[in-house]
């Protein structure tokens, strides 16, 4: 979310004539866009701003930069954001998400532009093949350990039609797959009348034309319908992979988070995921050490972990955030010790997984839409969200580039797997891609593997 809001306020600064800069020293305008949801995110936000206090103070005989204007956006800024004034006096903007107006506005008037037309939603004029798109801001769930409902405000949806058309515009700019994007994108259209769901924005979504994919995070169990289960299956853009938090294994844990199921729920769940979305990638989030989490509580997750076999694991150890209902009525009393230790299984655990689980895909083949180059070689994802990493050599003897370049899809042949990603060929009808499988030649879905 806070990439996506990152991108738009970019764009708005490019049409009022800014140009980008990699360089807070140098630069006329410097924005922080944080994200607090970890306390070691919230450290390094507040260390950045320590660095950028040097750059500019507010004595212009000891800088040489008082006229640059610094922006904070993000989860960071709260309602009230008066102690962080305090804090940081050399901030000249504090924004909630979402909030471009104020920063823009500033930044015109300190440099003598216009920011008119530049002021909201503004859709990025050079985005990634592979974009996201906000469609639900905030959550209504309120888990004991988040900050982000007191921070991001409760669930407000956009409009389909506001949706679909900034899609449309992405579209024509280049990208071909997109994410929607959600604190609890299943709950989405809830607060829209006429009442439509995500089965409704997604149908409308594919229709849109030369999009080639498309996604949608993060999800929670309780709203994960059968009609967008439905969707995902039915729909030939719509990708088979589908992240699904269960945060803890252990359902004495699960009721202190007020995660509203039980393992036994989540678990039903995602076997009805599985059955209805054959060859679906399915991704997790998981917090471990969290207030009063047992040895065997904890065994409970790593018991959900064997029993799923999850393609990728997001986990983080438990970090108290100051206006959350656990850290008003919680301990955090696991020692820092006890939780490295358990990240330390999780990611054991899971690296056996994944290598179990990516060496079986060897000798597969599979739609990949190529993305970019790094270190010398074309890299791209495939429908179930797998990083590949594509092995031919990227120009011939002439420096010419017969090979696939960012945005196309090919199809790809995969020899070797790591835990982490996947290496792959291009396979004899390489160029045969899946653009006439979703653009109506054919309407089934295309194999997973």
């Amino acid at each position: 979310m806070n990439a996506s809001d990152s991108e738009r306020l970019s764009s708005g600064f490019e049409q009022m004539g800014f140009d980008s800069s990699d360089d807070p020293i140098t630069a006329d305008v410097v924005v922080l866009n944080t994200c607090v949801v970890r306390q070691s995110a919230e450290d390094t936000a507040t260390g950045m701003l320590g660095r950028l206090a040097k750059i500019k103070r507010r004595d212009p005989g000891r800088s040489s930069r008082p006229e640059q204007v610094i922006a904070v956006m993000g989860c960071m800024v709260g309602p009230d954001h008066s102690e962080l004034r305090r804090r940081f006096p050399h901030v000249d903007i504090w924004a909630r998400p979402q909030q471009f107006a104020p920063i823009l506005e500033t930044a015109g008037i300190r440099y003598g532009l216009d920011p008119e037309g530049c002021l909201s939603g503004a859709v990025p004029t050079n985005p990634h093949v592979a974009s996201f798109i906000p469609i639900v801001h905030g959550c209504d769930k309120f888990c004991t350990f988040c900050i982000i409902p007191y921070r991001r405000g409760r669930e407000i949806s956009r409009s389909a039609s506001e949706i679909v058309h900034e899609i449309e515009l992405m579209v024509g700019r280049g990208v071909k797959d997109i994410t929607l994007l959600g604190q609890n994108v299943d709950s989405y259209g809830h607060d829209l009348r006429p009442r439509i769901d995500l089965a409704d924005l997604l149908e409308q979504v594919h229709e849109i034309g030369g999009l080639e994919r498309l996604r949608f995070l993060t999800s929670h169990p309780n709203d994960m319908s059968v009609r967008i289960l439905e969707a995902v299956r039915d729909l030939p853009k719509v990708c088979e992979n589908v992240n699904l938090p269960f945060q803890a294994g252990d359902d004495a844990v699960l009721v202190n988070m007020r995660r509203g199921y039980t393992r036994s729920q989540y678990l039903e769940k995602i076997s009805q995921v599985k059955e209805m979305i054959p060859g679906v990638n399915l991704t997790t989030d998981l917090i471990v050490g969290f207030s009063g989490e047992t040895d065997d509580q904890f065994e409970r997750s790593l018991d959900v972990l064997r029993t799923v076999e999850f393609d990728k694991v997001h986990v983080a150890a438990y970090s108290n955030r100051e206006g959350t209902f656990a850290s008003r009525k919680m301990p955090d009393d696991v020692d820092r010790g006890v939780k490295k230790a358990r990240l330390a299984a999780v990611d054991e655990l899971q690296k056996e997984i994944q290598t179990r689980n990516n060496a079986s895909l060897v000798g597969n083949t599979y739609h990949v839409l190529v993305e970019g180059r790094k270190r010398g070689r074309l890299q791209g994802r495939n429908r179930g969200d797998k990083l590949i990493y594509l092995n031919n050599p990227i120009t011939d003897e002439s420096g010419m580039s017969p090979y696939p370049q960012p945005g196309q899809t090919v199809l790809v042949e995969i020899t070797s797997s790591s835990p982490w990603s996947l290496e792959a060929k291009l396979a004899p009808a390489g160029y045969s891609n899946e653009v006439n499988h979703v653009n109506g030649v054919n309407r089934e879905k295309v194999p997973v593997a």
